[in-house]
């Protein structure tokens, strides 16, 4: 190839190259903007129904972004008793049962968050929520000064020894030894569901003075062989010869009629004036933690 022909063939390159970049840059120039993908539209809406056993189900129960104050009405099936649901619509104002002197709470009342449990001691899942979610609670946000726990009575008529622990309950919650009767019943759960000797196992929580205190108040409730059936207290009132804990027994279960609790356990919370709940059935100690987080920080 002569130098001229060279020449020229270099030329035409260069000239190639100059008009492909030029046609680039005005491609890129032209190109429309898209706005960005918001989170929201990569994340598809909390279940509006939870799941028994699911992590995710168990997050959507109770996330405070899903359970606002007030958060949606609780349904729960009838033949559900201890059935966890998320579906729930909680009064807009807290309800408070009127005052006695038995407190049946642990932790400090200025606590930030207040935690209000309607539960029955038979039930299984009370006790699995005890075990496994509450009693780490107890000792890290509770003993921490964040969250006061509140119990509420409300035995179910399906467990036969249920209304008779509640009275023990009480009565030791009488003498402020509320959270060792608690933790000692729910420990053994299924043996004293087995037989009904709650006492026995009273007795290993409480020294033998405060054990005699406890016992001398329960020689008031007569219990028979099939359990306890508060009949008087039902149809008349509080007679003259009924177990002086019956009252505040039934005074927690009206309250929990109002929330409404339909199984247990059954719970809600109060924070600034909010009221988050109610939720029912098994929440794991994550979850709960992480709720909990969450609404500390708003």
């Amino acid at each position: 190839m002569s130098a001229s022909k060279q020449s020229v063939f270099r030329v035409a390159i260069l000239l190639i190259v100059v008009l492909a970049f030029a046609a680039a840059r005005l491609v890129l120039h032209n190109r429309p903007n898209f706005p960005p993908m918001h989170s929201a539209a990569m994340n598809p809406p909390a279940a509006e129904e939870a799941t028994s056993g699911s992590a995710t189900a168990e997050a959507a129960a109770i996330n405070p972004a899903t359970a606002p104050a007030p958060a949606p009405a609780l349904t729960i099936p009838a033949t559900q008793s201890n059935s966890p649901t998320s579906k729930h619509t909680p009064p807009t104002t807290k309800t408070v049962a009127a005052p006695d002197d038995t407190v049946k709470a642990v932790g400090s009342k200025s606590a930030p968050v207040e935690m209000e449990i309607f539960s029955d001691y038979q039930c299984p899942t009370c006790g699995a929520f005890y075990e496994q979610t509450l009693k780490p609670l107890i000792s890290d946000y509770v003993a921490s000064g964040k969250v006061y726990l509140v119990h509420r009575d409300f035995p179910l008529p399906m467990h036969k020894y249920s209304y008779e622990a509640a009275r023990w309950i009480n009565a030791a919650a009488r003498i402020g030894r509320f959270p060792e009767v608690e933790q000692a019943l729910y420990d053994n759960q299924s043996s004293w569901s087995a037989d009904g000797n709650i006492g026995k196992f009273v007795a290993t929580a409480l020294s033998p003075e405060d054990f005699k205190r406890v016992a001398r108040m329960m020689e008031a409730c007569p219990q028979d062989n099939a359990g306890v059936t508060p009949a008087n207290f039902a149809q008349a009132g509080q007679s003259a010869h009924a177990c002086p804990f019956d009252a505040s027994i039934e005074k927690d279960k009206s309250l929990g009629n109002t929330v409404p609790v339909s199984g247990t356990p059954t719970f809600r919370f109060y924070y600034k004036g909010k009221t988050y709940g109610p939720m029912s059935g098994f929440v794991s100690w994550p979850i709960m933690k992480q709720f909990l987080d969450q609404v500390l920080s708003q």
